[in-house]
């Protein structure tokens, strides 16, 4: 009977993992840049989350500092803890004029952190051209630092939307015919009514597993309750 009952817990257990990812996405649905999971789980069960990196969809926002990448690859970013990388394209200037992230972490061009004189924008606005330029006038400032990678498997999430590489930074690969939206922002890959379905049909699922595993237990119950009565 052990190995009948075995069978259900690992079903629900997956179904749990699966649940797990489709409530992640649900919440994130309105997360700049958000990529979701895809569950799968090995020959030992063990669950493996590959993400989808998939285009989500670009809305215009009007304001000058959004950015959104129209085409694959990510914004580099400064943090703390070294190089990390994002789609969240929700830039501003912080009070020493250098262009961040909302958490407050400077944003890489091809010339490294990007500052930009907030007295010369005054008259002149701010303009992130498709190749990712940034022009202040009729001067070029920088230009964003889009960069990919061949395996993007060893792409971990870090939380605060951003990725962490966790190959060799060496194996980043500049980015090719970037398609950057200025005054716009990528929205998440997630699908809210593809995701409720999938949110019932796990459900349903864990739940038969979960009386499998009662109906199982059932039956041990009655099995040592009867063992030694006399026939």
């Amino acid at each position: 009977m052990i190995l009948e009952m075995t069978r259900p817990v690992q079903g629900g257990l997956r179904q749990e993992r699966k649940l797990d990812a489709v409530s992640n996405h649900i919440a994130n649905v309105d997360t700049t840049g958000f990529k979701k999971d895809v569950v799968s789980f090995d020959k030992k069960f063990k669950a493996q989350l590959n993400r989808d990196f998939s285009q989500g969809d670009i809305k215009t926002t009007g304001n000058p500092f959004d950015v959104a990448l129209g085409s694959p690859g990510f914004f580099k970013v400064e943090t703390v803890e070294g190089i990390q990388y994002t789609r969240d394209g929700r830039f501003s200037l912080n009070s020493e004029g250098v262009l961040v992230g909302m958490n407050g972490n400077p944003i890489l061009g091809q010339g490294g952190a990007i500052f930009i004189d907030t007295t010369t924008i005054e008259g002149q606005g701010i303009e992130i051209n498709s190749a990712g330029e940034i022009r202040v006038g009729e001067e070029v400032v920088d230009t964003l630092d889009v960069v990919s990678f061949e395996d993007l498997s060893k792409l971990e999430r870090k939380g605060q939307n951003l990725f962490v590489y966790t190959g060799n930074t060496g194996d980043e690969i500049l980015q090719e015919n970037v398609v950057i939206k200025h005054m716009a922002l990528e929205g998440s890959n997630v699908q809210v009514t593809e995701e409720m379905v999938k949110m019932i049909d796990y459900h349903r699922m864990f739940e038969t597993f979960t009386k499998s595993m009662m109906t199982f237990d059932e039956v041990d119950n009655k099995a040592i309750s009867e063992v030694g009565k006399p026939q």
